[in-house]
This record gives C-alpha cells, sequence and structure tokens, in this order.
C-alpha cells in the first residue's frame, strides 16, 4: 500500500514538473486559450475563413451533381451545354431557367443544388421585383442594383477580403523582418541608411500613387497586393529593428560569436526567434488593416477589378441606393464582425506573449489532491 501511494505521489509531481518545464510557446498558447474572448474568437474567424473558401459548395447556381436520364453529371466542376438536358442551343446551361428546372424534375431525374442556388456573378432573369430587391425566399438578403444576389456576394467578397489580407500581411511581414533585422543585427552606417530611406520612402502619397497606377494600368488584384506591399512593411520594420538592436547586446549573441558562428547563423537561429513577439503579436491588427485598405480603395473605385465581389464595392452601392437599407446593412454587418474578431484575437495575442502579464498571471500547475494519511497496524506485541 505504501508503495502505490508513493507512486501516485511521485507521479503527481512529475505532472506538476511537466507543466513548469513547457516551452514558451506552449506556454503563450496555454494563456492565449485562457482568454475565452480571443480563443473563441479565433474559432470562429477560422470557421467562416473554412466556409468562405468552400463558396462554391455554399452557394453556386450551378448544381453539385445531377442525375438526368440515368446518368450523373457534375457541373460544378464541368460545363455541359443546354442540349445535354433537353435544350435547344449549344450554349452553357442556364440551371436557374424554369425550362431546364422542369427537365431535371421529370421521371427519375433529379438535381441538388448549393444552398444559396447563385454566384456571385449570377443574374436572376426571372426575379419578380425590381432591382434593388428587397429579401425574399429567393434571396434571402435581397439583391443588389444589378440584380445579383446579395448572399453570394458576401460570401466570395469575404473571401477575397481575407485572402488579400492574408498575402498582404504576409508579404509585409517578409518584407518588415528582413529589413528590421538588417538595420538592428548591423546598425552604424547600415542602419542609418536604411532610415534615411525609409523616411524618404514613407513620405510619398501611396494614395495618389495607387489613383495613377489604377488609370495607367488595367486593375488588377496582384498589382494592387504589389502597390500595397510597397508600403505596408515599414511601421513592421521599426519593431523588428528595436527587437534586433535590444537583443544583439546579450550574452548569449556574445557567446555565438565567440564560438565563430557566422553572421547568418546568428541572425537566424539565434537573434530572430527571440525577436519575432511584436510580428505575432501584430499579425491580427494588419489583417484588419488590410481588409479596411481594399474596403476603402473598392468603395472609392480604385481597388479590384469590376465584377468581382468586394464588400467595398457593396458599400457604394448602399450609398448610392440609400432606400436599399438591406445592402449596406448586411455588408456592414460582415465588416464589423470580421473586424472584432481580429480586434479580440490580436488583444489576446498581445495579453499571451506580454512577459509582464505572464509573471503576473502565471500558468499554475492543476490542484493536486491531498492524499490521506493511512492508519498503520501496530507491530505485534506493542
Amino acid at each position: 500500500m505504501r508503495h502505490r501511494r508513493a507512486e501516485s505521489i511521485s507521479g503527481l509531481t512529475r505532472k506538476q514538473l511537466k507543466m513548469q518545464s513547457l516551452s514558451p510557446g506552449r506556454r503563450a498558447w496555454l494563456r492565449f486559450k485562457r482568454n475565452r474572448l480571443g480563443f473563441w474568437s479565433l474559432v470562429l474567424f477560422s470557421l467562416l475563413v473554412l466556409a468562405s473558401l468552400c463558396a462554391e459548395v455554399l452557394s453556386n447556381d450551378r448544381p453539385l451533381v445531377v442525375k438526368y436520364e440515368g446518368q450523373y453529371y457534375f457541373p460544378i466542376v464541368r460545363h455541359y451545354p443546354e442540349k445535354v438536358f433537353g435544350g435547344d442551343f449549344d450554349t452553357e446551361t442556364d440551371y436557374l431557367d424554369p425550362f431546364i428546372r422542369d427537365q431535371l424534375a421529370k421521371g427519375g431525374n433529379w438535381a441538388v443544388f448549393a444552398p444559396n442556388p447563385y454566384g456571385p456573378k449570377t443574374l436572376n432573369y426571372f426575379a419578380k421585383a425590381p432591382n434593388p430587391a428587397a429579401p425574399t425566399r429567393d434571396n434571402w438578403l435581397g439583391t443588389d442594383d444589378r440584380g445579383r444576389d446579395l448572399l453570394a456576394q458576401l460570401i466570395y467578397g469575404f473571401r477575397v477580403s481575407v485572402l488579400f489580407a492574408l498575402a498582404l500581411t504576409f508579404t509585409g511581414v517578409v518584407l518588415g523582418v528582413v529589413t528590421g533585422a538588417i538595420q538592428g543585427f548591423f546598425g552604424g552606417k547600415v542602419d542609418l541608411a536604411f532610415q534615411r530611406f525609409m523616411e524618404i520612402w514613407g513620405s510619398m502619397p501611396e494614395l495618389y500613387l495607387l489613383i495613377i497606377f489604377s488609370a495607367v494600368f488595367a486593375p488588377s488584384i496582384s498589382l494592387l497586393l504589389i502597390l500595397l506591399s510597397l508600403f505596408g512593411w515599414l511601421g513592421l520594420s521599426d519593431y523588428v529593428r528595436a527587437e534586433f538592436l535590444r537583443n544583439r547586446q546579450l550574452d548569449y549573441v556574445r557567446a555565438a560569436r565567440a564560438l565563430g558562428l557566422s553572421n547568418w547563423q546568428i541572425i537566424t537561429r539565434h537573434v530572430l526567434p527571440n525577436s519575432m513577439t511584436p510580428v505575432v503579436t501584430f499579425l491580427p491588427f494588419r489583417m484588419s488593416a488590410a481588409i479596411l485598405a481594399l474596403t476603402s480603395l473598392d468603395f472609392l473605385g480604385v481597388g479590384v477589378p469590376p465584377g468581382t465581389p468586394s464588400l467595398g464595392e457593396l458599400l457604394s452601392q448602399g450609398k448610392n441606393n440609400i432606400d436599399a437599407w438591406w445592402i449596406s446593412l448586411s455588408t456592414f454587418a460582415v465588416l464589423v464582425v470580421t473586424l472584432l474578431l481580429l480586434t479580440f484575437m490580436g488583444d489576446a495575442l498581445r495579453d499571451a506573449l506580454d512577459p509582464r502579464k505572464a509573471d503576473q498571471n502565471p500558468i499554475a500547475p492543476k490542484p493536486v489532491a491531498e492524499v490521506a494519511p493511512v492508519p498503520l497496524p501496530l507491530e505485534a506485541g506493542r
């Protein structure tokens, strides 16, 4: 009995020691999970992004699968002419056409549509009300001024905004980390030259340049990404530079130099991992800024190419159609929810990576139940 209880106590002790010996990244993740608002914001935002990546399955004017006269068709991945389903033309099938709907409903024929049977560019020629139309049973959030389904526009527009924000954030982080690391690690004339260059580069009128380039070149998402990336790294570079200036004076960097490690090895293996805290902390805020930038440019008409689903274009339509309240309200709700989720994630991430708050609120191990003493039998003869 004594041996078993000793094993139990030693096992609990090992568990406590394991909690105390967690890596800094693991400890930061546990602190992040302890912030309920930030953690569930991350979960909800991830679900929204995942749903937008599956937009073709959720909102599409083409059926997912069709059974017609004993054969199976998959219009979601392949285009079929109208003659395949009993039509008269070789043009692409319009699955919203009442005649095609009747053909797919005859006999043993059937078709499985997406939950929202409209795509981002679908024009409903059989609508019962003029556009922009209020929400109905067919168009759950109504239509825009061109007759396109508003829910489909929001789903695909959200995906465009998030993917653009991810690409812009990644590009800005790479450029900011590289330039900040070079300035902070080498210092001296290298740092001075970069600082003067950044002052000149940052003083350039970014909005005017965007308008000029949008007028000269054909609008495209790649062009917009390149133009915004030229200026999106300036702020982050200063934070990385400050971290490198601080860390390069520490003892472990001097020890690495004494061991003969090259500058590249010292930067990548030692200084950079210890300088990534501001980079990780600012990721959600940089994403929200990128989404706002794209929305603002689309609102002004210098953003994505015409016809591309865009939250900014929907806001512009809402401004031009004051009576169509459903356009502004739905788009505004999507933007507010997205930015709030990113803000909550950023606040939780900042608190999780803040060493001062980590010291004030350490991750305590799970409480260990006290083992009640077991009375021992008296020895014989006492």
